[in-house]
């Protein structure tokens, strides 16, 4: 019996095998963006208001019914050699009557999701550039950034290649139109 010669490994996989397996504490969330995990705490009580604010807005107003999930990990094409990048948005919605969450595997392709929400918290930076690029080429429509920092909601638009085309940024307290399938104005005022 002769064993069989396997291939070595590149970096990409082994950081992709090793993402994984991870075994992160209760609460807290891992995810591999551009080649580096990140492991995040679990978010404080503002952070799940701003959720909460943009949550019920969309589930109110929006012209299309949506489903929402604020766990739903996002397998999206990755830059260069790295692998493919898994992201965990803080909330994810799609249009109800495709029904893409159920039977999704933990880490589902993002066809058919039409926004993505984050909210910043220990790492803003990577809100406001890694996953941007991120949820770009992986073709999601609307990325919408709530930045505590900078007390302004941003809502980027039109992605191509590694990032989006357009992008609208407003102060807390203005509201600011999403445009289909929503086509409502979110009111920004219970921020901050």
């Amino acid at each position: 019996m002769t064993a069989m010669a396997h291939e070595p490994l590149t970096q990409a996989e082994v950081l992709l095998e090793g993402f994984l397996a991870l075994d992160t504490p209760e609460g807290f969330r891992a995810e591999l963006i551009e080649g580096e995990i990140v492991v995040a705490p679990p978010p404080d009580g503002d952070h799940e208001d701003y959720i909460n604010v943009v949550l019920k807005q969309v589930l109110r107003k929006s012209r299309t019914d949506m489903d929402y999930s604020g766990n739903k990990g996002l397998k999206l094409r990755s830059g260069g050699a790295c692998p493919k990048n898994h992201a965990i948005p803080d909330g994810t919605f799609a249009p109800a009557g495709l029904r893409l969450f159920r039977g999704a595997e933990s880490w589902m392709a993002p066809e058919g999701i039409a926004l993505v929400v984050e909210v910043t918290s220990t790492k803003p930076q990577a809100d406001r550039e890694a996953k941007r690029r991120c949820y770009a080429r992986g073709g999601i429509p609307l990325y919408l950034l709530v930045d505590r920092d900078e007390s302004s909601v941003t809502l980027f638009s039109e992605p191509e290649n590694d990032d989006y085309r357009q992008l609208l940024t407003i102060p807390y307290g203005k509201p600011l139109p999403l445009p289909e399938p929503f086509a409502f104005d979110l009111e920004t005022g219970d921020f901050g």
